[in-house]
């Protein structure tokens, strides 16, 4: 199937995976892409007996929504993938852990997180309660899944990337 319209780029960040994942988190990915995704699975230090890989791609404006959706549901996987901003579309982050489940961000050309202006209203009705403002802040920025992530996002520090391009 043959799509138009921008171009963009993104990476999926597979943090962890049991080894029986690995070849349906590849063939999810790869029925998105429209193409072969191939994985360089590593163990993945912050967690005995489970792996790690990275991929790069390129494709339509959307993309990475599609990934996000395709890797959703499995409990035992935690997942990052990007798609960079490109004219007239804004970037995104899909952030998932098995405890947590799928965080969605917008991001700005610089990969901060964007925060819409109605959620910041919404934290600052809560301006006289300073803890409640500040969770409500937190989970407007993803700040729980980026602390259980972390811990794995470090351990794939080095790690090469491959680059996967979407046909057609």
């Amino acid at each position: 199937m043959a799509m138009t319209g921008a171009s963009t780029r993104g990476v999926i960040f597979v943090h962890s995976a049991p080894r029986a994942l690995c070849p349906h988190v590849e063939w999810a990915a790869g029925s998105v892409l429209d193409a072969r995704a191939s994985f360089d699975w590593t163990p993945q230090p912050a967690a005995p007996d489970l792996f790690r890989a990275e991929l790069s791609w390129t494709g339509p404006a959307g993309t990475g929504a599609r990934l996000a959706s395709a890797l959703r549901g499995w409990t035992h996987l935690r997942y990052e993938v990007t798609e960079e901003p490109c004219l007239g579309t804004d970037g995104g982050r899909w952030s998932h852990t098995p405890d947590l489940g799928i965080f969605h961000a917008q991001v700005d050309v610089h990969g901060n997180v964007v925060v819409p202006e109605d959620r910041i209203r919404a934290a600052m009705t809560h301006a006289d309660e300073p803890a409640r403002m500040k969770h409500e802040l937190d989970l407007a920025l993803g700040q729980a899944w980026d602390d259980e992530l972390e811990p794995f996002r470090y351990a794939g520090a080095g790690v090469p990337v491959r680059w996967l391009h979407r046909v057609g």
